[in-house]
């Protein structure tokens, strides 16, 4: 935040600790039940190795998001523009960026992975939550079973990368040394995440729990397809009713202008400066066009 033209800002890790303070003392003055998850809260209570976090990750009572959105408005924040397609993925949280400070805020009302219906998620998981200090602030968080949950979905939606891998492993030795796995079984049972988290959980349980394990949902499927540029909106694609696919295919290839300002909320979006990020989509798509024919082929 600059001063009368001086160069002082906050750092990022300071902007994401008293950010977490300011969502903090706007959920409580709007009344609204909300708890941070993943961030220095994970890293406090020993769940995550420590790292510094780019964004507050709050999540937030789905009745009362939009409430959560104005009251972060009113001082500031700014929605960031979105992808208008929610056939790929859909929605689960809302990101806002503000002109003075140097991280973001991103609003979650669900969670990839959790098949039951938001508020019933929602409530599961309130009744999990802790409270934590952090930049003098009391917040609250998950309890460790369910911060593990929550990290855990959010690795295994990208298993194939190094950090990811390396996050899961450390999760499962924290479960296993502190014996976490019964609640977290029972907590992902409660959010119908059993079948995304089955990869995670079926070597952690007592032999004593011989779980049912359901099938993974489409969106899940859709998830773990995505591992290049493109993937995803090609799987949505080959998945859709023929009379759909050709203007998902040009959607595709020209995305509309909140596409590119999702990814860069500065881009350039002169004539020439989305042509210029076309050609560049284009050229990541082709250079993972190899590996994508081989993902795409689990599609049969």
């Amino acid at each position: 935040m600059a001063d009368n033209g001086s160069a002082t800002q906050l750092s990022i890790s300071e902007a994401v600790l008293l950010g977490h303070t300011l969502v903090a003392r706007v959920a409580d003055c709007l009344d609204i039940r909300a708890f941070f998850i993943k961030g220095p809260a994970s890293v406090a209570q020993g769940l995550r190795q420590p790292k510094t976090s780019a964004d507050v990750d709050v999540y937030v009572e789905p009745s009362s998001v939009e409430r959560m959105l104005q009251g972060l408005r009113e001082r500031g924040w700014r929605e960031r523009p979105v992808d208008p397609d929610s056939r790929t993925f859909p929605k689960h949280s809302f990101t806002l960026d503000h002109p003075e400070w140097p991280c973001c805020i991103d609003v979650h009302f669900r969670f990839p992975g959790m098949e039951m219906a938001a508020e019933e998620c929602f409530e599961v998981m309130w009744a999990s939550t802790e409270t934590l200090e952090l930049a003098g602030q009391q917040v609250r968080v998950p309890s460790k079973a369910l911060g593990i949950l929550i990290l855990a979905l959010h690795a295994l939606r990208s298993p194939q990368l190094p950090a990811c891998r390396k996050e899961l492993e450390f999760l499962a030795d924290i479960t296993k040394r502190y014996s976490h796995a019964p609640a977290i079984f029972e907590i992902a049972t409660a959010t119908g995440s059993l079948a995304a988290m089955r990869t995670f959980l079926e070597d952690l349980l007592p032999d004593t729990t011989v779980p049912e394990w359901p099938e993974p949902s489409m969106e899940w499927r859709n998830r773990l397809m995505a591992r290049e540029p493109g993937s995803a909106r090609l799987v949505a694609i080959v998945r859709a009713p023929w009379r759909e696919k050709p203007g998902m295919l040009w959607r595709a290839m020209f995305p509309p202008p909140e596409v590119l300002l999702s990814q860069n909320i500065y881009a350039d979006m002169s004539l020439r400066g989305q042509l210029a990020q076309y050609r560049a989509r284009w050229a990541r798509f082709l250079r993972s066009a190899p590996r994508l024919v081989r993902d795409l082929r689990g599609l049969r």
